[in-house]
């Protein structure tokens, strides 16, 4: 794709982080990034232009939902997701591998694929390899996700070796079935949290040639620790000049750590998520805009943020809108949590260019109130 590469432009000099030009046919973006997550093709609560505003780059979307509502015909029909939801910027999407994982109770894994039952109607659904690239060459983004198992965690070895064996040769049909040009089609590295298994699998999808790299299989109940030890474990077998995106991760103590461990890209629903259910996150630490004394505080909620909420309003007035169940007030809070993770990245992008990007991450968790390693 001549029209995808990852221009590296700095490296930190005392660790792995490292600052970058993303570009895509869609625009290019600086990594590394976090993606507010879409997953029916909507950020929840938020519109295009106030993701542009708050610096969004890549933003995603979630295969299994939109092959379910509206359906990928639909969307192809629309002229893809760009057109169907009117963002004009770089889209993703994963390829409903992690539903392998979420939706276990319902599920069924053969070497051909996996038979689901829809979790709205309990309607039979298959997901292979081929119709995973059907679906998402029909929706259009600019980066597809490869077809695979998100293991749940701890599993044991001999299961981990058949399952990582088997997203590998799933990998294979995955960039055979592909045949639009202008889309990237990411392999993902598995294996659990066994070192041979990570080697084993980034060394055989780099021979595969993808145009980009993800790690999948961590932060889904492991220890911190144990996740960064599967980053380190996959990262060192990928290539310098690919991007590497961490899937599902959008807390700032995994996203500066995976950061200082050299990856690109990182999603998660974590920032809308929390901001539905009254959680902020300050630059001084995660709030709950439920708690009695925030009722008379008028005071902006982070004088460090420049997002649109922190700038019109204060806190007692969040607290009366969540209180009261105001969808506005879930609109403002989802603003400052996705738009307080943007900048959070953008600060640690200008760090890496200056060589202090471990610097930098330990005073932003030491003032968020985590002090523990990295």
């Amino acid at each position: 794709m001549k029209d995808f590469y990852l221009e590296i432009l700095h490296v930190d000099k005392n660790c792995g982080a490292r600052y970058g030009i993303l570009h895509t046919p869609h625009g290019n973006v600086e990594v590394p990034m976090f993606m507010p997550v879409g997953t029916l093709a909507t950020v929840k609560t938020l519109s295009p232009e106030e993701l542009k505003e708050m610096g969004a780059g890549v933003i995603l979307a979630n295969t299994y939902h939109c092959s379910i509502r509206p359906g990928a015909d639909i969307v192809a029909k629309a002229g893809g997701l760009h057109k169907f939801m009117n963002y004009d910027g770089p889209i993703l999407t994963d390829s409903g591998g992690f539903q392998v994982f979420s939706l276990a109770e319902n599920r069924k894994i053969t070497e051909e694929g996996v038979s689901f039952k829809n979790h709205l109607n309990g309607d039979k659904l298959f997901f292979s390899p081929e119709v995973a690239i059907d679906i998402q060459e029909k929706l259009g983004a600019d980066i597809i996700m490869s077809f695979d198992e998100c293991m749940p965690y701890p599993v044991d070895y001999n299961y981990a070796k058949k399952s990582t064996e088997r997203t590998l040769r799933w990998a294979k049909r995955c960039k055979e079935a592909h045949k639009r040009e202008d889309q990237a089609l990411f392999g993902i590295v598995q294996g659990s949290d066994y070192a041979d298994l990570r080697k084993m699998c980034a060394e055989e999808l780099t021979k595969m040639d993808f145009p980009g790299y993800s790690i999948g299989g961590t932060s889904i109940g492991e220890p911190k620790e144990k996740c960064f030890e599967m980053i380190e474990q996959s990262v060192k077998y990928l290539p310098f000049e690919k991007p590497r995106y961490l899937m599902g991760v959008g807390s700032l103590d995994y996203i500066l750590g995976g950061i200082y461990r050299g990856i690109d890209m990182f999603d998660c629903v974590l920032p809308t998520r929390l901001a539905r259910h009254g959680a902020l996150m300050t630059s001084s630490g995660r709030i709950n805009i439920k708690n009695e004394k925030y009722k008379e505080d008028f005071t902006t909620l982070d004088p460090k943020c420049d997002c649109y909420c922190c700038k019109n309003y204060t806190k007692a007035y969040l607290r009366h809108l969540h209180v009261c169940d105001e969808t506005f007030g879930k609109r403002l809070m989802s603003i400052h949590n996705v738009r307080f993770l943007i900048k959070i990245v953008e600060g640690a992008r200008e760090a890496i260019k200056e060589d202090r990007f471990e610097e930098y991450m330990k005073a932003t968790l030491a003032a968020f109130g985590d002090k523990r390693g990295f």
